[in-house]
């Protein structure tokens, strides 16, 4: 009869400290989203405000601050379809190495604007420019990876690993297709077209936006209410199998959005190669949690306050603007360099 106190004693305890770990994991999870939304605002803030010449409050203030919005709007555009995009795509190839950049976006974008200055000369990268381009490009780009992944997943010997080597294969083509095209075009024209290859915020026209905002929001949105299949598909085929979810039809599904978000992002600033991966990456480590219903957010953050953060640093402290990208890379190769030697294989 006296033991049944203690044991009781003895119990409790142990509950409360295996509790413990949640509400410490929910405690840091909100300390970092609240982290990341402070700082999305303050870049923010930053870009819009600072180094403004006229008084604030003044109606030349927010005419200056209404022409720099637009670039604001891009990066939060590009930092959602980056995030969105990768995350999913990691979790569908089970695999956090990889980024959608291995499918060939950008080597198709390269080979596009190349075509172009190649066949029309400089009039060419003008040719380009529009809306009715701007869709044309992305409706290019989705096409290019269904008819991908409709041919390599939904065949009789169909599986993830041929159709990654194969969009390796079909984007190392392609950049060799557009280097031999590089070469034979005049120094005037190579000038003008290196200064779309590189990712730039500049690239941009604000009349994309009305297409662009939508496509990126609807794609977005759908998976993230998808997070508890895409949940699901991280525990690996035959598990996702085994508890009724219908792999290939989900995956297929993802990897569509997941197209639609980095046609829209490449489209509309061009290549972002280690962006995606430098973000997803940050938040695994930050969320530290494997539900997407909280890696999505703060990855998304995070990406938002990379690019605006780069952006106002060195702009408004090294006035340097176009080496924006360059260094995103540098740091996102850097890191995927670390990680694939951390880890020892891919």
């Amino acid at each position: 009869m006296r033991r049944a106190p203690s044991t009781a004693r003895q119990t409790s305890p142990q509950r409360t400290s295996a509790a413990l770990p949640t509400l410490a994991a929910r405690r840091r999870y909100a300390i970092v989203l609240i982290t990341l939304i402070v700082l999305s605002a303050a870049f923010a803030l930053g870009l819009l405000a600072w180094d403004n010449p006229m008084p604030f409050g003044t109606d030349g203030f927010w005419r200056i601050a209404e022409m720099r919005i637009t670039s604001v709007a891009v990066m939060a555009v590009v930092a959602l379809c980056q995030a969105v995009a990768t995350v999913s795509f990691q979790t569908v190839t089970n695999n956090r190495i990889i980024t959608p950049s291995i499918m060939g976006f950008e080597s198709l974008y390269a080979a596009v604007q190349t075509s172009a200055v190649y066949f029309l000369g400089i009039s060419g990268i003008v040719a380009l420019q529009g809306l009715p381009q701007f869709v044309l490009q992305i409706a290019l780009m989705v096409g290019f990876s269904l008819l991908l992944y409709g041919w390599l997943l939904s065949g009789r010997y169909g599986n993830l690993p041929v159709m990654l080597l194969i969009g390796i294969v079909i984007g190392g083509g392609l950049g060799s297709v557009s280097a031999f095209m590089q070469r034979l075009l005049t120094p005037s024209e190579f000038d003008v077209l290196s200064a779309r290859l590189f990712g730039n915020v500049s690239n941009a026209d604000p009349a994309y936006l009305p297409v662009a905002i939508p496509l990126c929001l609807l794609a977005a949105g759908a998976l993230w209410s998808r997070a508890r299949t895409l949940n699901t598909l991280a525990l690996g085929r035959d598990v996702s199998m085994g508890l009724g979810l219908g792999h290939r039809a989900q995956t297929m599904q993802v990897l569509f959005l997941v197209s639609i978000l980095m046609a829209v992002s490449t489209a509309l600033v061009g290549p972002m190669v280690f962006l995606g991966f430098l973000v997803a990456t940050l938040a695994y480590q930050a969320a530290d949690t494997h539900d997407h219903r909280r890696i999505l957010p703060v990855a998304v953050l995070l990406a938002f306050v990379v690019l605006s953060g780069a952006y106002f640093i060195m702009r408004h402290v090294f006035y340097a603007q176009g080496v924006v990208s360059i260094i995103i890379e540098l740091i996102g190769g850097s890191v995927f360099l670390f990680v694939i030697l951390r880890k020892g294989r891919l």
